[in-house]
């Protein structure tokens, strides 16, 4: 299947951090478009075509990786102009990448979008055991917990957890959202998550519904 990408999301395909980089500086140095608009319009689609040959088993994790430091280049440039307005503090979110699974781009977006929300986002990371994220549940206190993941093989983690999380009595107080490329809403209803995330935009109107603040 054919589809025309801008020059920006076909780098992010490439992998290509340098032409990623000078192609943000230009669109922000001539105001071609918001930050807002590089991101969604720009940025994610190159990521998603990623997510979609992927998928299709076109490409295979080396060329996933390095599209994800492709775009991780690009938000990195633009990470800046979203407001981090958590000391006005909504709710707390936890977000981690499940057991096994090192991919952390998609987290990252999440944690920007809901910290410019107005949440507290903690970051405990990447290949985050179930029994670790327990251990942070307990830490923290959390009122979300997210959790992501970028294979078919490291998603059964979030079940496994959720199932912990209850055998723990810390469901009741922690919602759970969760998401990332193999993840489908079926799936999450499956394990008995709280929401489904497909993007980080989704991310923050999930929490808000999930906390009934919207």
């Amino acid at each position: 299947m054919m589809q025309n990408f801008s020059s920006i999301a076909q780098a992010v395909i490439e992998g290509d951090v340098g032409r990623v980089q000078e192609l943000v500086n230009f669109a922000l140095g001539t105001k071609l478009c918001t930050p807002e608009e590089l991101l969604t319009f720009h940025l994610l689609p190159g990521m998603d075509e990623i997510g979609r040959q992927f998928k299709a088993n076109e490409i295979h994790i080396p060329e996933v990786l390095l599209s994800s430091r492709a775009l991780q280049a690009g938000v990195i440039k633009i990470k800046h102009y979203f407001p981090d307005n958590s000391a006005q503090e909504k709710a707390k979110v936890l977000l981690g990448t499940v057991a096994g699974d090192l991919h952390d781009i998609g987290k990252r977006l999440v944690g920007i979008f809901l910290k410019s929300s107005g949440f507290q986002v903690i970051d405990v990371g990447i290949d985050v055991a179930p029994e670790d994220f327990v251990r942070y549940v307990k830490e923290y206190q959390p009122d979300v917990l997210g959790m992501s993941a970028l294979l078919n093989t490291t998603m059964i983690w979030m079940g496994e957890t959720i199932k912990l999380l209850k055998k723990q009595k810390l469901i009741h107080n922690c919602k759970v959202i969760v998401g990332g490329n193999p993840v489908t809403p079926e799936f999450a209803r499956q394990i008995g998550a709280d929401g489904y995330a497909e993007t980080a935009l989704d991310a923050v109107s999930c929490t808000n519904k999930l906390l009934g603040l919207q």
